[in-house]
Order: structure tokens, then sequence, then C-alpha cells
């Protein structure tokens, strides 16, 4: 055996020299095929830096180890520690999407909430966001899963009220969109084909900055709104049609793309139900009203949606048929009676007796009135006191001063019971916002008085006669940007907190 040990060495040299030279071959065709990322993690221990570009083809067993350490820090709640073993995963394995969306749901949701203050927590939704838009789709745009998680974000994190600080993300969002695209809806054209200087600041801070392509906003726009592109809805509704555009099908179960469907049907309902942008002139604060102009492109979207996608019909019916209760009722509301005719009509045409239990319009729209009353979804009672309002002015418009009176003090008890519902501390206030009477007055007034959609020019010059009213109230001021504190540096987890 002896005569053999030089040779046995020898191979063995020769076959570890011929690996060094095969591997970089090998490296750099899982490179140009984009199956692996190669280069040396910044910010890492010297000895994991050491051993990533020694092993090179073994980074995935490595990844493997750190994700199994994550597992336990994520049991453990040490969520804040996640953060940089999650970063290192990704430089090993660009390509497992899996770790991007754990890593952003970890920072918008479980670390956002250790902090009280909701500008703090702001940064690190905001990173969360950022994560998944400006990395994670960078090594992986056809990944159905990004535009999803992406979407959620938007819709739930940012759009729903279960978060204490909504509102200062609401806030924080809406200034950056309005300083970038202006109040009201953009000018897609010249987002498109900018011409002027300033023009083309805005279309290439739009694409580079926050990865949108305003064709695709202005598709999105032309078939859901008109929409308000200051609210977090608009953005859910963008990047889940992005993804259904973009994303492959590459084998993945059918439920991914379904739930990128319910990533543009639900917050468009949403989006209608409180869509419309109003700020407080008195203190910038944003509140949100229904956006009854997006009830045509929203019934024709739903309506196309079902033709092209007839194994989702049933799922997408029972959406529409919601929206339509809400688009007759909300209509009705505010004294625009043969519209919600002409939808009610249509839900009792495409659903029967499904759709208003055998009711009429009116009495329909009285029972959703007496249900909504102890209600509290901040939405329907929005949308109830405005349609109370709208319906207070008309009244007094056209001389009835008894009826006016009584829809103006249901409209305060409605008000006084859903403040008693939500509770009295500071907490549920803040979450759960609503304007006081006199303010919901000046912005329903705002609307009354408006050419289009407004009263009649005779009924508005009564109503301006008995309120004593010499110019149009005009609530809606444009927002001043806030000055923003640099983010802090830095699987989905088991806790969801909000």
């Amino acid at each position: 055996m002896r005569p053999l040990k030089p040779i046995l060495v020898l191979v063995l040299a020769i076959s570890l020299v011929g690996v060094f030279f095969f591997q970089r071959v090998l490296n750099q065709q899982r490179e140009s095929a984009g199956l692996t990322r190669t280069a040396v993690i910044s910010n890492a221990p010297p000895v994991l830096a050491f051993t990533t570009v020694a092993l090179g083809g073994f980074r995935g067993i490595i990844a493997n180890i750190l994700w199994v350490r994550a597992a336990e820090l994520q049991e453990n709640g040490k969520y804040f520690e996640m953060v940089q073993l999650a970063d290192w995963i990704t430089k090993l394995q660009p390509h497992f999407s899996q770790v991007w969306v754990n890593q952003a749901w970890n920072m918008a949701y479980n670390i956002s909430v250790k902090f009280p203050n909701p500008d703090d927590r702001w940064h690190w939704v905001l990173r969360g966001i950022e994560l998944l838009r400006d990395q994670g789709m960078m090594y992986n745009p056809h990944e159905i899963l990004m535009y999803r998680e992406l979407g959620w974000l938007f819709q739930h994190k940012m759009g729903a009220y279960l978060d204490d600080a909504h509102m200062t993300y609401k806030r924080e969002w809406a200034t950056s969109m309005e300083a970038l695209l202006g109040p009201g809806r953009p000018d897609f054209e010249t987002l498109i084909n900018p011409v002027t200087s300033g023009q083309k600041t805005s279309s290439e801070l739009l694409r580079a900055k926050y990865k949108m392509d305003p064709v695709l906003m202005k598709e999105v726009d032309d078939t859901y709104g008109p929409l308000e592109w200051r609210l977090p809805e608009s953005h859910a509704m963008y990047w889940a049609s992005a993804g259904l555009k973009f994303a492959k099908w590459n084998g993945k179960p059918e439920e991914q793309f379904v739930m990128l469907w319910r990533e543009i049907y639900q917050p468009m309902l949403v989006a209608f139900q409180r869509g419309r942008f109003i700020t407080n002139k008195a203190d910038k604060t944003i509140q949100l009203g229904p956006n009854l102009a997006m009830v045509p492109n929203v019934s024709r979207a739903y309506e196309r949606a079902m033709t092209n996608t007839p194994d989702m019909r049933e799922h997408i019916g029972n959406a529409h048929k919601n929206f339509l209760r809400d688009a007759s009722y909300f209509l009705f509301a505010n004294n625009r009676e043969k519209e919600a005719e002409k939808w009610f009509n249509l839900g009792s045409r495409l659903y029967g007796t499904n759709f208003a239990g055998g009711l009429d319009l009116v009495s329909y729209s009285m029972a959703q009135i007496t249900e909504n009353i102890n209600e509290t979804s901040p939405d329907k009672i929005k949308a109830l006191l405005e349609g109370l309002i709208m319906q207070w002015a008309y009244n007094l418009a056209i001389d009835e001063e008894d009826r006016a009176v009584s829809l103006e003090r249901m409209a305060t008890l409605v008000r006084n019971n859903y403040m008693q519902r939500i509770g009295s501390n500071k907490s549920s206030k803040e979450r759960l916002p609503m304007p006081p009477i006199p303010e919901i007055k000046q912005q329903v007034l705002s609307r009354v008085f408006q050419a289009e959609d407004g009263l009649h020019p005779e009924l508005q010059n009564v109503l301006r006669s008995k309120l004593g009213i010499t110019s149009t109230p005009v609530p809606l001021a444009k927002p001043e940007p806030a000055a923003k504190p640099a983010p802090p540096s830095g699987t989905r987890p088991a806790s969801k907190s909000n």
C-alpha cells in the first residue's frame, strides 16, 4: 500500500486543481444563466465572507443553515436580530423569494410595532415596502409572490385601520405622492411623454425611485378609476396589475394568480368606499370619503373580469354584487336617486332576489341606514353621515326645513353613537377618526355648490341665502410636505402584529 500513497496524493492534488478551474467556469455559467449570484457579501463577519468565497457552490448550504437560525430567532421574537441575518441570506440566495417576503413582513409588521412613535413605525413600514420593490423585484421580476405581497402591504398595513399609526402612514405617503404627482388626478400624458425639465424630473423620479410605469398607471386608472393616487389602495391595485402583466406562470398554483386578482378587487371596493381625499384646511389632517365617480368603471371592470375568467366568475360575481349594493345605497344617500336606481336595477337584474332580498331601492336604502347606525366601520359611518348631510342641504334648499332639521339631528345622533361605540380612549379616536358634523357639512357643501354633480343653480342660490353663504366653501387644501428624518439602518414571521 505504501507505493500507492504518493500516487493517491498526486491524483488528489490534480483533482483539487481541476475542481478549482472547473468551479470558475461553472460559476460563470450559473451567473450568465441567472441561477445564482457569486458576489462577496458586504457587512458580513469575516468567517462568513471567507467561507462563502472559498466554498462557492456551497452558498446554498450556508443559506439553509442561516435560515434555520432565522427561524429560531423568529420563534423567540428576536425580530431585530433577524434583519441582518435575512440580509445575508438574500445576498447568498437572491432568487429565494420567500426570504425577501419574510424580511419585508418582519420590518413592516413585527419591528414597526416595537416603536410607540408613529414616525418611527412609518420608517420600518416604508423599509419593508422598499425592500420588496427596490431589491427583491430586481432579482425576481417575474415572481408572483413579490407583487402579491407588495400589494398587500399597501392594502392592509398602510390602508387598513388596524394599526394605531395608520393615519401617519397615509399622510406620509400622500405627502410624497402629492409632491411628485400633484393633487387630484395625475397628468399621465406629461409623465409618459415629458417635455419640460420639471416634467422630465417627475417622470424619472417616478420610474427610478418608485419603480412605477406611468403607462401602466394610466391603464389602471382608466380601467378602475378615476383613482386617488395619494391613497395606498391605488398602489395596491397598481402592483397587483403589474403582477398579472409581468409575472410568469412557472407551474405555480393557480391560487397565486387568484390572490393577485383579489389584490385588485378588494382595494378597488375600498377605494370606492373611501377613495376621496380630503384635507382639513385648518390643521392639515387627512379625511376620506366615498369616491362615487368610480362607479361606472368599477362595475365594468367586474363584468369584464367575470367574462375573461369564467373559473372565477362566482367569486368575482359576489364582489360585484356587494359593490352594486354599496353603490346604490351611497348614491341614494347622497341625493343621486336616478343614478342609484340605475345601479340598483342592474344588480336586481343580474342577481335576482339575492341582491336586495326582494326590497325596492328606497326600502333597501332605509334598511341600510338603520343597520349602519350601529356600525363601527368608519367608512360606512362616514358615507352615512355625508349622505344625511347631503339630504339636509337638499331639503333645506326645497323649503322642507322640518325634514332638514330632522336629518341634521339624525346625523348628530349617528356620529355621537359611533364615537361612544369606539370608546373614549385616545388610541381608538386616532385609529378610527370621524370629523365633527360642522366639518362634514363643509365638505358636503363644497360639492353641493359645484357646477358638476352639484345642486341645480336655482337651489344653490336658495341654499346660499338660507345659510348666509357669500362664497363657495372650499375645505380642500394642499398638504404641506413634512420633513422626514432618515430611516434607521439595517419569514413570514409567525407573529402578525399590527
